[in-house]
């Protein structure tokens, strides 16, 4: 496992703190990084992401969506069973779980729906106004009038 030390990024950037901690932490992060429950995350627009995860065993009412200082946390805790319930092979999971992700600079979460043992959850990156291109205006100068001067005849001196 290679370490690398962003102190030079730190003291030669401004504002990039977010990115160079994003970087430090994906780089730092442990290899076994819990796989439960599976999801996918897909582009639906130019603007527009959906996050899917398999959710199989959970009412919507055991699932919490929140967002909270730059991140996406999905957590779902299951509902004590009654024990009268007895397995033969038990194969759907549904143990308790809580999933990450960090959500870049303007991205907004537009909506939720459960579906199909299914949760999607859709995303939208809204840029602002003022860090949106916009074209500037060239104007022409007013013409420049020069103005000429006669010089008067040169002199010549005659001993």
């Amino acid at each position: 496992m290679r370490n690398f030390d962003f102190a030079p990024l730190y003291r030669a950037t401004v504002g990039f703190d977010r990115i160079a901690d994003l970087l430090d932490r994906a780089l730092t992060a442990d290899v076994a990084q819990p796989t439960y429950p599976p999801y996918n995350i897909e582009k639906t627009d130019e603007n527009a992401y959906r996050i899917s995860i398999a959710v199989a065993g959970f009412t919507p009412e055991e699932l919490a969506v929140e967002v909270k200082e730059g991140a996406l946390f999905v957590s779902a805790r299951k509902a004590p069973e009654a024990a009268d319930r007895n397995f033969l092979h038990r194969g759907i999971a549904t143990r308790a779980f809580e999933r990450r992700f960090a959500l870049a600079d303007h991205v907004r979460v537009s909506g939720a729906a459960h579906e199909h043992g299914m949760l999607h959850i859709d995303l939208v990156r809204e840029t602002p106004e003022a860090l949106k291109p916009r074209r500037i205006e060239i104007s022409r100068a007013a013409p420049v009038q020069a103005d000429v001067v006669e010089a008067a005849p040169a002199q010549t001196a005659v001993n």
